[in-house]
C-alpha cells in the first residue's frame, strides 16, 4: 500500500518540529517511545467498509511505522492482546508484549501485525497495567501508548484507574485511544482512559491515526507572563518549575527570560501535559492545572509582583556575615536568611525581619512594594571586652523595669571575650566556677556606643 501524501507531510512537520526543540533547548531532545496497544480479540473478524477490521487497522497502523522509522529519536514497542487464547473459555491473561523497545525493530513490528490472528478476549485494563513493565529505565523519554481497540473491556478489570496509576507513577503520558467503530453508548467509557477518538468508518480512522501520531510527537509555544502589580509583564530572571499536575514529577525548569525583543522568551514544551508551575520568587508562586492548546502559542500569565529589600550597616566590618531571618508577617516559618549588605526580591507585601545580632532585634510589618527598595539600617554594633578572673558562668542581660532580659551566655571556659554588640545599656551576671558560694556572684552594668568597645572587668 503506497503511503499518503497527507503522511509525507506529518513526517516532514515532524521532523521540522523536533529539530527546532533540539535547537531551542539547547540540548539533546527526548527519545519518545511509542507502544501500541493492539487489539486482536474475535471481534476484529468482523467486517468493516472494505474489508476485515483487523486487516485495515493493520495496513493503516504500518503506513504509520513506515514513517515513524525515518524519524530519528523514536522508539516503537508492540502489545497486542486477544490473539492467543480463543473463546470460550475466556482468557483474561491473553495479552503480550510481543516486540519490545529497540532500535530498528519495524520490521519485526510489522511482521508481527501481518500474522496476527484474532481469537480470544478483550482485556484493555490488564494490557495496560502490564504495559508499566514495557517501557524500560530511561532519563530523557517520552513514554506514549497508543491503544486501538474495537471493544470495551470484557474483564473484570478497570482501565481508567488502570490508566490513571500509569500517569501517577509517571511511566506514561496520557494515552491515546482510538476506537474502531465503538458504540456510541460506550464512548464515555474511555473517556477516562486517554484522549479518546472513536471512529466511526475507515476513512476516519486513517485521518484519527495521523492526527494522534501528530499530537503524540509535537511540542507546542508558550510564554509565561510573569506579571507586576499592574499586571504587567515586567518581571524576570527566575527559575520556573513545570510539575506533572498528575505524577508530581519535575517535567522542565526555565530560568525566565525577557528577550532582545523586549518579551517574555518562547518556551517549547510538551502539549500532552496538564501542568502545574512554580515560580521560584520569594516566596513562591504556584498556577496549578495548566492546560495548552495545540498548535497555538500559549500565554500563562502568574501573577508575582516584586520589589527589593536592602539590608546594610553603614560604617561597620563586624557584621559582614551577620544573618537576618526573613519572614512574611503572617506566617511564623522562615522564609529566608539573607545576609548583610545583600539586596534580594520579594513578592509585594509586609514581612517581619529577626536581625540575629546580639541582642536580637525585630523588625516587624516591613513592607515591600512594586520596583521600589526598602532599605533597613542595623545599628553600627561596639564591642564589649570581658575581662574575668578565672573561668566562670556569666551572662548578659537587658534590664528593664520589672525583669531582666536575657541576651548572652558567657563562655564559661574562656577568661577574656570579645562580644560584638548592639548600642544599649546591660548588665552582666557572673560567678567564678571554682567557688561553691553565691555570694561571689559579680552584678555590674555596662554600656555599649556605636563603634566603641568596652572594657569589663569582672573580679
Amino acid at each position: 500500500m503506497k503511503i499518503s501524501i497527507k503522511y509525507i507531510f506529518v513526517l516532514f512537520f515532524l521532523f521540522v518540529a523536533i529539530n527546532l526543540q533540539a535547537q531551542k533547548n539547547k540540548s539533546e531532545p527526548p527519545t519518545s517511545r511509542i507502544l501500541f496497544v493492539f487489539d486482536a480479540s474475535q471481534s476484529m473478524y468482523g467486517t468493516w467498509e472494505s474489508g476485515k477490521k483487523i486487516s485495515i487497522a493493520r495496513n493503516y497502523l504500518i503506513q504509520i511505522i513506515d514513517s515513524l522509522e525515518q524519524l530519528d529519536n523514536i522508539q516503537m514497542a508492540l502489545r497486542v492482546y486477544g490473539h492467543q487464547s480463543p473463546v470460550p473459555p475466556q482468557n483474561c491473561n491473553d495479552t503480550k508484549l510481543e516486540v519490545p523497545f529497540m532500535t530498528g525493530n519495524a520490521g519485526h513490528i510489522r511482521q508481527k501485525l501481518r500474522s496476527l490472528i484474532p481469537k480470544g478476549t478483550t482485556p484493555i485494563a490488564n494490557s495496560l497495567e502490564l504495559a508499566a513493565n514495557d517501557f524500560p529505565a530511561c532519563d530523557n523519554c517520552r513514554n506514549i501508548i497508543i491503544l486501538i481497540t474495537d471493544g470495551i473491556e470484557a474483564c473484570d478489570g478497570d482501565p481508567c484507574q488502570a490508566s490513571l496509576n500509569l500517569q501517577k507513577k509517571g511511566i506514561v503520558l496520557k494515552p491515546f485511544v482510538i476506537g474502531i467503530g465503538i458504540d456510541l453508548n460506550f464512548e464515555k467509557t474511555f473517556e477516562c482512559v486517554g484522549h479518546f477518538y472513536n471512529t466511526p468508518n475507515e476513512e476516519k480512522f486513517h485521518e484519527v491515526l495521523g492526527v494522534v501520531i501528530s499530537r503524540a510527537l509535537n511540542s507546542t509555544t508558550a510564554q509565561v507572563n510573569l506579571l507586576d502589580i499592574n499586571g504587567m509583564p515586567t518581571e524576570t530572571d527566575v527559575n520556573m518549575t513545570f510539575f506533572d499536575h498528575v505524577s508530581g514529577r519535575v517535567k522542565y525548569n526555565f530560568v525566565h527570560t525577557i528577550n532582545y525583543m523586549g518579551n517574555p522568551d518562547t518556551l517549547i514544551i510538551d502539549p500532552l501535559i496538564t501542568y502545574d508551575i512554580v515560580v521560584h520568587t520569594l516566596p513562591a508562586v504556584k498556577k496549578s492545572n495548566i492546560s495548552l492548546a495545540e498548535g497555538k502559542h500559549n500565554m500563562i500569565g502568574v501573577k508575582t509582583p516584586q520589589g527589593v529589600l536592602n539590608i546594610s550597616c553603614p560604617g561597620s566590618n563586624q557584621y559582614k556575615d551577620l544573618d537576618i531571618i526573613i519572614r512574611q508577617s503572617d506566617k511564623q516559618q522562615t522564609l529566608n536568611i539573607q545576609k548583610n549588605s545583600t539586596n534580594e526580591k520579594y513578592i509585594v507585601g509586609e514581612y517581619d525581619l529577626e536581625i540575629l545580632s546580639i541582642p536580637r532585634l525585630l523588625v516587624e510589618n516591613v513592607k515591600i512594594e512594586q520596583n521600589t527598595t526598602t532599605n533597613i539600617e542595623i545599628p553600627r554594633p561596639g564591642i564589649a571586652n570581658f575581662a574575668l578572673s578565672s573561668n566562670g558562668f556569666g551572662s548578659i542581660y537587658v534590664e528593664t523595669a520589672d525583669t531582666l532580659k536575657w541576651v548572652y551566655n558567657l563562655d564559661q571556659n574562656k577568661t577574656q571575650q570579645n562580644i560584638i554588640m548592639q548600642p544599649g545599656n546591660y548588665r552582666v551576671v557572673y560567678r567564678p566556677k571554682n567557688t561553691k558560694q553565691a555570694i561571689y556572684t559579680i552584678n555590674k552594668r555596662f554600656t555599649i556606643k556605636s563603634g566603641s568597645s568596652k572594657k569589663i572587668i569582672l573580679y
